[in-house]
């Protein structure tokens, strides 16, 4: 990875305590966990951790997760530890085969960003009565999880309805606009959604709205597709996409409609989304620290893997359909728009300027005074 990142500054302190979760479905809080007989206790820093990521579509999971993950796992352990990867490419029953082989490899914890939350609940449960601790990656799987690392997702939401609403101006009471949202099968779709009706409902009229498969951008350009055909170009003045990838394939849609001047929102500062930005295309993006995530999680795992308490590295807590009070870090967000991206992703060391205003992005860039 050529990009530089900035170390988040989040510290671990450890007490000789081993952390478990309750049952499926427990509703114990976190301070009631208690040791479990069958959690692993390698203080010796050689660490085997195995990190499952959902899909390969999205540039963060290769191009940032995956090294910062590695990175902080290898500072924890003197450089004894080890990350052991997988990536499902958006496959539910890939997935489960990979923590399969994770569990029979024996690895000490395991860190599951899930392709579909629900249906990973019976891989967990295995991994846990091999006596694996599980931690939960960006999205809040089901079954017995230990810990539980993502962004405030309602904040997400309202973070990406509060910006179109202030992009469409009085625009918002005039026409409707179209809703992408994310995959039905991720727990973290319906909460950005949650977050961005509560800003959106009753401030604008909505035309259409899709969730969109596996959230991939060719089936957000054919949602939009249809959006348009249904609602005509004149009478769509924004659209609300929870995602970068998902931006990109509702712009080429409006472009090919000959629709312009229509704010689009996104997610994930991609750096595709970052040039669009740069170039008017899209309005904006919700910029989310990987970097902190990614270190969270590292910390929780290697914590776990040792057998210490989670207190001084939890901040809060989740509760999903089956597990309550679930230790979790959750990481603030920030609304990308051209006015702060020097203060944002180049700052934290995402991208250069260089990479941003590359080729036919230098003009854009120096028209918004991106130097």
């Amino acid at each position: 990875m050529n990009t530089r990142m900035r170390r988040a500054a989040v510290t671990v302190a450890v007490t000789a305590m081993a952390v478990s979760l309750a049952a499926c479905g427990s509703a114990k809080e976190s301070g009631d966990r208690a040791k479990t007989s069958d959690a692993p206790s390698r203080t010796d820093g050689r660490i085997t951790i195995g990190l499952l990521l959902p899909e390969n579509q999205t540039a963060r999971y290769e191009k940032f997760d995956k090294p910062l993950v590695e990175k902080k796992v290898k500072e924890l352990t003197d450089n004894k530890g080890t990350v052991v990867y997988s990536n499902a490419k958006q496959d539910a029953t890939l997935q489960a085969q990979q923590v399969d082989t994770m569990v029979t490899n024996k690895v000490d914890v395991l860190v599951v960003d899930a392709v579909d939350s629900r249906a990973i609940a019976g891989s967990v449960r295995k991994a846990k009565d091999a006596g694996i601790p599980v931690v939960a990656y960006d999205r809040l799987a089901e079954g017995p999880i230990d810990a539980y690392t993502s962004f405030d997702n309602v904040t997400v939401g309202r973070t990406q309805g509060e910006a179109l609403l202030k992009a469409l101006g009085d625009r918002a009471g005039k026409g409707r606009i179209v809703m992408m949202n994310g995959s039905s099968t991720d727990p973290n779709a319906a909460q950005f959604k949650e977050g961005a009706h509560a800003v959106l409902d009753g401030k604008v009229t909505i035309g259409r709205e899709y969730d969109t498969k596996e959230w991939k951008p060719e089936n957000a350009n054919a949602n939009m597709e249809g959006a348009i055909s249904a609602l005509g170009k004149d009478d769509i003045v924004g659209v609300y996409s929870a995602n970068d990838g998902m931006a990109g394939g509702v712009i080429t849609a409006l472009k090919a409609a000959g629709i312009a001047d229509v704010p689009v929102t996104g997610q994930d500062a991609e750096l595709a989304g970052v040039q669009r930005i740069v170039a008017g295309e899209q309005y904006m993006s919700v910029y989310k620290s990987y970097p902190r995530e990614a270190e969270a999680a590292a910390e929780m795992a290697v914590a776990l893997a040792r057998g210490e308490s989670l207190d001084s590295i939890a901040t809060a807590t989740a509760d999903s359909a089956t597990t309550k009070g679930v230790p979790a870090v959750l990481v603030p967000v920030v609304s990308l728009t051209a006015d702060n991206i020097k203060d944002t992703v180049v700052k934290e060391g995402f991208y250069t300027l260089d990479e941003i205003c590359a080729g036919r992005y230098r003009v854009a860039c120096d028209r918004i005074g991106l130097k």
